[in-house]
């Protein structure tokens, strides 16, 4: 009996600290996510959409697949699939909706501006809590304050997205309004229903690395033929990259740059779920914000209203998701999160063992596995990539404030080895 009583102490411990994990993941993404959308701006001169979302799913497709090579090799990769085989397809679909949806914020950014745009695709935080309640039961069995925080929490968030969606169509200087607001919204949409994949894939074990990898085969084949069908065909498409291969360099970075932070937001769906770890990335409204303000003044000149309405819908958001994130998982939500594990062990016939051990972030075999020549292949072939365009990339000319662009970057960095020491110490990045 002593036996049981400290291993339920144990597993109560170990829970707890995976929740403190995927708190600090979901806030460490919401940097990254945000730098990742400055790249949009480029549409502001006179690049195609289009173009700009190929390359920046391109630059997605190449660090997906070289960023699990360093962290932890493909063979691992490959072993985690052979456990969950049929995610694959799962994978190959989220990727589908977020080249759907990525290429729909590429749209409401040039008609609307990013930081008008940016909380209203982060309604998907209202979809993921839908989906984590309906599919997924994770508040389930939660005490009423929980409840209420979540459900509070997402409520505040639909406010916060009214009252900008309110500034932009009363006083955006574009004519297209209307249809920026139509394009961010689905493209929350979009986002808000990949997660039903991220869940069913964390709630049976996989690792967020496999998942991704996956992942990027549905995106980048979703936006190439988005972009040859609508700019007339593979010619005129290439006419695009060509023409405008002194600026690809900066969307293709923008595309490792969403790698690394939804590699966070990955790890935090896992470990504190879709309906808690989306709400806490979509904190990068705040961070877009600052970036459109700071370093591309993006809202100079405009009228005192126009500041008042998208910086305080911007605050509500984010005040919603905070509340989101204060109501922790309890031990009874948590069971009811392993009755979902155990249906789709029984449904897909997985190893229970693999599901359970994989939920704990423990790895199933301890032998690690070494880098072969492949990881080192497709390592260096992604870094030559990166430099070829970086050599042939021109700054554009906007008006860019350095000084706020360099502080904004040095904090994503310091975030980015804080979340990567803790996952690495907890978890070794299962």
């Amino acid at each position: 009996m002593s036996q049981t009583i400290s291993e339920m102490e144990t597993d109560r411990a170990r829970q707890r600290k995976l929740h403190k994990l995927g708190i600090f993941c979901g806030i460490s993404a919401a940097l990254w996510l945000a730098g990742a959308e400055a790249p949009t701006k480029l549409v502001t001169v006179a690049v195609s959409p289009l173009v700009i979302s190929f390359m920046m799913v391109f630059g997605a497709f190449i660090s997906r697949w070289s960023l699990p090579a360093v962290i932890r090799s493909t063979a691992d990769t490959f072993s985690d699939v052979r456990h969950v085989p049929h995610l694959v397809v799962w994978g190959i679909m989220a990727g589908c909706l977020w080249a759907i949806g990525n290429t729909l914020t590429i749209f409401a950014v040039r008609d609307i501006g990013l930081s008008l745009a940016f909380p209203l695709w982060n309604s998907n935080s209202l979809i993921g809590i839908l989906w984590g309640t309906l599919l997924f039961k994770e508040l389930h069995r939660a005490a009423w304050s929980r409840k209420v925080g979540v459900i509070g929490g997402g409520l505040i968030i639909f406010v916060g997205a009214i009252l900008i969606s309110k500034a932009s169509t009363s006083e955006a200087a574009h004519v297209n309004a209307l249809r920026g607001i139509a394009a961010a919204l689905g493209a929350g949409l979009m986002f808000g229903s990949m997660y039903i994949p991220y869940r069913k894939a964390y709630i049976t074990g996989m690792n967020p690395l496999t998942f991704l990898t996956l992942f990027t085969f549905g995106e980048i084949a979703t936006v190439t033929v988005l972009a040859i069908s609508f700019l007339g065909g593979v010619n005129v498409f290439w006419h695009e990259l060509s023409s405008n291969r002194h600026i690809l360099f900066w969307p293709l970075l923008g595309g490792f740059m969403w790698v690394v932070g939804d590699l966070l937001q990955n790890y935090a769906a896992k470990y504190v779920g879709i309906s808690r770890g989306i709400p806490l990335s979509n904190t990068n409204q705040l961070w877009g914000l600052l970036w459109a303000i700071l370093v591309f003044r993006e809202l100079h000149g405009l009228s005192p209203n126009v500041y008042v309405e998208v910086i305080g819908g911007s605050i509500l958001m984010a005040a919603g998701a905070a509340g989101i994130a204060s109501s922790s998982t309890s031990e009874n939500e948590y069971s009811s999160w392993k009755e979902a594990a155990r249906r789709e062990t029984e449904l897909y016939r997985i190893d229970p063992v693999y599901v359970m051990t994989r939920m704990e972030g423990r790895d199933v075999d301890s032998n690690r596995v070494r880098r072969t020549w492949t990881d080192w292949l497709l390592i260096t072939g992604a870094v030559a990539i990166f430099v070829v365009f970086g050599i042939l990339a021109r700054i554009p000319h906007m008006e860019i404030q350095m000084g706020w662009l360099v502080a904004l970057s040095l904090a994503m960095l310091l975030v980015l080895f804080a979340a990567g020491l803790a996952l690495w110490r907890v978890t070794r990045f299962t």
